[in-house]
């Protein structure tokens, strides 16, 4: 306690550096940490308005608990979050514990445990091509090829049919051929890693397309059976995948929600989050949709549409601030359509063109 008084105390002897306080004089003790502040009236009212928008954060985190709670006692929700065995989902229903889906089938990650092993060669691979001063690659490749040998061994016993073992015997084969002949020559050469990945091509294409049969077809029935449970309740159903920029284009989990949820439902009761990792935890998927659903009354009460809080704020603004700039500046305005409020488009890239758009069309 007397601590505590004591902080208080040099406390208030630090902020009390007026004249008072000089005319009282301080002891010796205190001068290294005593001294005059200086604080003009518009520092203090500056700070005094930007306290605001820190208070608006600390006052929305205490009403999010609130939301979330609302929320979940009137709606179902469906959380499908991105996870390396192919996908998690949980269902709230009010009322009623979380039920968490069944994994998709272990074939799903041995298919891409394989693919992945032949890229994780060209990163071990990919630093030192026909560099043959630096031999730092060895000891990654030799403990690595010692994995693959174990896994090649093992492949037999795996749950995998017939077929798929073969091509995946195929894929640790070459990559053990690949890395021996890379061992051997002290070296990697590039003409070797160029054959090797024109090699591996087609057998691991299969391997993608097998994973992929495997998930959604695991995910469609897991839908369709909630889907059932809940009966009417669907539609009012809120749904929430999470994604990183490189799984927004053709992203599973949100694909095969949207054939369940309908056109109608996407960016209303059906959202695709954006976040920083690969993985993230119901909770924090949780109260990213219930800042979207509440900001939406707000949107509502204060302008008079729904969907208004979705969109960047200052975005429309921002847009005629830009044309205004570009023009200013002799430079060609480059923004792309303005898109209404409540806008039901795929949440990723949607303008078709030429080129390639899957690796079927790049053979």
């Amino acid at each position: 306690m007397q601590r505590y008084v004591g902080l208080a105390v040099a406390a208030l002897l630090l902020c009390g550096s007026g004249a008072g306080a000089e005319a009282q004089g301080l002891p010796s003790y205190m001068a290294p940490i005593s001294g005059k502040t200086s604080t003009t009236p518009a520092d203090t009212a500056t700070k005094d308005v930007l306290a605001l928008n820190t208070a608006m954060f600390e006052l929305y985190g205490d009403a999010a608990k609130i939301f979330q709670k609302n929320i979940l006692s009137k709606h179902p929700v469906i959380l499908a979050l991105f996870s390396g065995a192919g996908g998690r989902m949980i269902l709230y229903r009010p009322g009623m514990a979380p039920t968490e889906a069944p994994q998709v089938p272990i074939v799903y990650q041995l298919l891409k445990s394989v693919g992945h092993s032949t890229m994780a060669l060209a990163e071990v691979a990919g630093p030192y091509v026909d560099n043959l001063d630096d031999k730092s690659w060895r000891g990654s490749m030799l403990a690595y090829r010692s994995r693959m040998q174990s896994a090649l061994d093992g492949l037999d016993r795996t749950p995998m049919e017939a077929g798929w073992r073969d091509n995946n015997r195929a894929i640790l084969q070459n990559n053990l051929a690949f890395m021996d002949e890379c061992l051997a020559k002290d070296v990697v050469p590039f003409a070797t890693l160029e054959a090797f990945g024109k090699k591996q091509a087609p057998h691991l294409a299969k391997n993608v397309a097998w994973a992929a049969e495997t998930q959604v077809a695991h995910w469609m029935g897991v839908l369709a059976d909630w889907k059932a449970q809940l009966g009417a309740d669907w539609d009012k159903t809120y749904a929430a995948s999470n994604t990183i920029y490189v799984a927004r284009q053709n992203n599973v989990l949100f694909s095969v929600l949207a054939q369940f949820f309908g056109p109608d439902a996407i960016n209303d009761r059906l959202l695709l989050i954006e976040t920083i990792s690969f993985t993230t935890t119901p909770a924090d998927m949780l109260e990213s949709l219930t800042r979207i659903i509440a900001d939406r009354s707000v949107g509502s009460l204060f302008f008079g549409n729904y969907h208004l809080m979705d969109y960047e704020l200052m975005g429309g603004d921002a847009r005629v601030a830009i044309a205004a700039e570009t023009k200013k500046r002799g430079m060609t305005t480059f923004l792309p359509p303005a898109v209404p409020f409540g806008s039901k488009q795929w949440p990723t890239l949607v303008t078709p063109g030429p080129g390639p758009a899957s690796i079927a069309d790049l053979r």
